[in-house]
């Protein structure tokens, strides 16, 4: 289970949010909402462990997240705004190095992933040479590779069309039905994609 406990957020002296507090148990998947600058890539950042509160502590599985940053981030799939990919490997290669990293290798698994996220084509041709929504489905491909327990995603739909954000809907709910955890920001009045789903709002 993932914990949040009072955490609070400053930047340029300006709070973006403090005393937060909610938990969450396994086969749910929260929706963060708020408007631009209300603090929520700030919010998943800290709850991926890559900023520190101003107050509070994140836990997982009844650890400080700091206290026991391996494990947590071994079980943690976070995806920011930027891709995370590198520009002069392939779209296959890319994902042939995150399951390396994973301690797996299933070309085949690559190859349904390139499927799912429309990259079936361009394989093989070098990250830096497709377009920004391209590289942005190449890091959403490892969700399809994932054998992470939490996931953490930050605008996940941006540069999706609709085929795409039905099959993501799709793999969110599986992910929620294996008793995985997710903190998801999506669009404002997107409403709850998956069964159990809740809503949080910042600002």
């Amino acid at each position: 289970m993932l914990e949040v406990r009072n955490l609070s957020c400053v930047r340029d002296e300006r709070v973006l949010f403090s005393g937060l507090s909610f938990s969450l148990s396994s086969g749910e998947i929260v929706q963060i909402e708020g408007a631009n600058g209300a603090g929520k890539t700030s919010l998943l950042r800290i709850l991926a462990g890559l900023a520190r509160p101003d107050g509070g502590e994140v836990l997982w599985r009844g650890e400080s997240t700091l206290r026991s940053r391996e494990r947590y981030h071994w079980e943690l799939l976070y995806l920011g705004h930027h891709p995370g990919i590198n520009a002069m490997l392939t779209p296959f290669e890319n994902l042939r190095f995150y399951q390396q990293v994973r301690r797996a290798t299933d070309g085949q698994a690559i190859w349904q992933a390139l499927e799912q996220v429309g990259l079936v084509g361009y394989e093989d041709l070098p990250v830096g040479q497709l377009s920004a929504g391209q590289q942005r489905r190449v890091a959403l491909a490892r969700l399809w590779l994932s054998d992470c327990p939490l996931w953490i995603l930050d605008e996940p739909l941006t540069a999706i069309d609709k085929q795409g954000v039905t099959e993501l809907i799709r793999l969110f709910d599986q992910h929620a039905q294996q008793g995985g955890h997710g903190i998801v920001d999506l669009p404002s009045g997107c409403g709850r994609y998956y069964p159990g789903g809740r809503e949080n709002s910042t600002g």
